[in-house]
């Protein structure tokens, strides 16, 4: 979900991340997680006709653990000074750290 408002001359673009629980595998880095929707969830999600809250709120579950996986990255990511795709690889291919 996205905004685009505009206080005094200011364009401001703002997003909203809905979250949900972690699943196992993201439970000892944090206890929320984005909620990443499966692709037969899409057409229910983007049907502006749709809005029986029940449905929706199925569709905002924790991803399964099973098919996502995790590695450490550099803590760089942390620090938006540093603009780099080089900072996501995971930490035993990287250089530099």
């Amino acid at each position: 979900m996205w905004e685009q408002w505009h206080p005094d001359a200011e364009n401001i673009t703002s997003c909203t991340i809905i979250t949900t629980d972690a699943n196992e595998l993201l439970q000892p880095i944090h206890h929320r997680m984005p909620v990443i929707l499966p692709q037969q969830d899409y057409e229910n999600w983007l049907d502006p006709q749709l809005q029986d809250t029940e449905i929706l709120q199925e569709i905002l579950q924790p991803y399964p653990a099973e098919q996502m996986s995790a590695y450490a990255v550099s803590t760089k990511v942390n620090n938006p000074q540093y603009q780099s795709p080089d900072w996501i690889v995971p930490e035993s291919q990287a250089i530099g750290n």
